[in-house]
């Protein structure tokens, strides 16, 4: 009886007739163990915003946690408002179930709260969000987004005035207001938020546009939005800038919010990218480019001697960093701790400063003088100062520009690629990563590395077990673990780290093996894949995996 006044509770606040229909439908049926499934938790309120399935009750993304998402966002930039002017905040959506609905519900309540809102006009990508926020003024902004989850999922990223995603002790802060508020039927709303003109996104393209040098422009590129949010921007960008159409393709360029072509709307994930590389085949591409849904994401693929490859997040995070530096730009050159330490490595060889963070753009974006970030899972800044997070338009651009200069030289990716490796040593690297129904999985697994870490791995011997929960190297405690591996046969330095996702139910290991090239790259390559595979296997015997 206590869960069941816990729904009737619940349904009676709910403004949506479709949750509210599905928890009565339940009730109805008495599935208890759908409903403790729904109301066991709520989702917490992070540095991530909230992401989940939709539906009803606490521990869905519904219209209510959304509506008591906004009232605390409200709250918190009342109490940190600076000077007698209220603070205004954006609020931007892309094209999942419910995001303009989220949208919305956003933009009245925390109008009503005194801080008002400006709400962009249509579906948009994350990147044109956090640039707005900047280009208006606000005090913060929020993404109605679930970036490159499932379909059934969606999600509310928060970002503050300086256009980077919340970090502690602000996601605390924001969660405990979340919690105080009350019923959300008794909110107040108002519908006098202004709907701001296509200007602002015209004013992001321009932005990103004024990004390109002078040089070559010839290269044949496909395209894919992966059914997001990404297409218009990236053609107008591209248009603007004097580089050839991109044969974009036609089952994935529409916005679709079921992603029917794939089983997950990430370019990462298998089979996610195949229509991309059958139309590069067909049109003779010389590179694949690609978005997440919210294309704050970027994928690229190129043409090698055996067929189309798409290259790892860090071998793209290379490229890009290798034009910018080549370019002479001074600042600090930032990456998260799970991708590759090559980074380092090129930046020391133009006299600039290297920066490691935690996972996410949240962390790298606080870095005061940065101007190029990146990521290992496709995530990129080439131009902080249009927004301080990743950005996967200003990515594609750059990629083209690499790509064309490469080409007019009669080279590729892969051999600027090759380039760099010769000079720093080939960085490998791979994830060994699990999706799970079950978080005891994940919970278990983290134990096992804290309280029984392997002594070898891959036939290399472990020398150094760094729990990250300790602040390692300064930096803010985080679940997670790091193992260094002695050098062997070979191989000059290997590591893992070891994190439970921060987004989605999946355990991820993220694996870099170093090894010098000589003559033959393809020698250096083999040899980092056969340790790779073999500290994959061992690590997730280890796990039981």
């Amino acid at each position: 009886m206590e869960l069941e006044s816990r729904v009737r509770a619940w349904i009676d606040q709910d403004p949506d007739p479709v949750t509210r229909d599905e928890l009565e439908s339940l009730l109805a049926a008495e599935d208890r163990i759908a409903l403790e499934d729904r109301f066991a938790q709520r989702l917490q309120f992070g540095t991530a915003g909230l992401r989940g399935a939709l539906g009803g009750g606490p521990n869905r993304m519904n219209r209510v946690i959304v509506a008591q998402a906004a009232a605390g966002l409200a709250a918190y930039l009342t109490q940190h408002a600076v000077g007698d002017a209220a603070p205004t905040v954006v609020v931007g959506y892309d094209a999942r179930h419910n995001s303009d609905v989220f949208a919305r519900d956003t933009a009245e309540i925390m109008t009503a709260m005194g801080v008002p809102a400006f709400l962009l006009p249509d579906p948009q990508p994350t990147p044109v969000l956090a640039f707005a926020i900047r280009h208006l003024g606000c005090a913060a902004g929020v993404m109605v987004t679930a970036s490159h989850n499932p379909p059934q999922d969606n999600g509310y990223k928060v970002y503050l005035g300086d256009s980077s995603q919340i970090v502690p002790p602000a996601d605390t802060d924001i969660s405990t207001l979340i919690d105080a508020v009350g019923r959300v039927d008794e909110l107040p709303r108002s519908d006098a938020y202004e709907v701001v003109g296509a200007d602002v996104a015209e004013a992001y393209c321009a932005a990103v546009a004024d990004l390109a040098g002078d040089g070559p422009r010839d290269v044949v590129a496909v395209y894919t939005p992966m059914h997001g949010v990404g297409r218009d921007a990236v053609v107008e960008v591209v248009r603007r800038t004097g580089f050839a159409p991109l044969h974009v393709v036609p089952e994935q360029a529409d916005p679709d919010p079921d992603f029917p072509t794939v089983a997950f709307p990430n370019p990462e994930e298998p089979g996610a990218m195949d229509l991309a590389l059958a139309l590069a085949d067909d049109v003779g591409a010389d590179i694949i480019l690609a978005n997440d849904p919210d294309a704050d994401r970027c994928a690229v693929g190129v043409r090698g001697p055996d067929g189309y490859q798409m290259l790892t997040g860090d071998q793209t995070g290379a490229l890009l960093a290798d034009l910018l530096l080549r370019r002479g730009v001074e600042g600090t050159y930032g990456a998260s701790i799970v991708s590759s330490d090559l980074l380092g490595l090129q930046a020391a060889a133009h006299g600039r400063t290297w920066q490691q963070t935690l996972t996410g753009f949240k962390w790298l974006g606080k870095i005061p003088d940065l101007v190029f970030g990146y990521e290992e899972a496709l995530g990129y800044s080439v131009a902080p100062h249009i927004a301080r997070d990743k950005d996967g338009i200003s990515a594609i651009l750059a990629v083209l520009e690499v790509a064309a200069e490469l080409k007019a030289e009669g080279r590729t990716l892969l051999d600027r690629l090759d380039d760099i490796y010769r000079e720093h040593g080939l960085h490998a690297t791979d994830q060994l990563s699990v999706r799970v129904d079950d978080l005891s999985v994940i919970a278990a697994a983290m134990t096992t590395l804290r309280t029984a870490p392997p002594s070898s791995l891959g036939g290399l011997a472990v020398a150094t077990v760094d729990d990250l929960q300790d602040g390692y190297r300064g930096l803010h405690p985080t679940d997670g673990i790091r193992l260094g591996l002695d050098a062997a046969d070979g191989i000059t330095g290997a590591r893992i780290i070891c994190r439970p996702s921060g987004t989605e139910p999946k355990l991820k290991c993220y694996v870099e093996v170093v090894v010098p090239v000589g003559e033959s790259s393809q020698e250096a390559w083999s040899r980092a894949r056969t340790t790779i595979d073999a500290v994959k296997a061992d690590l997730a015997a280890l796990l039981g995996l």
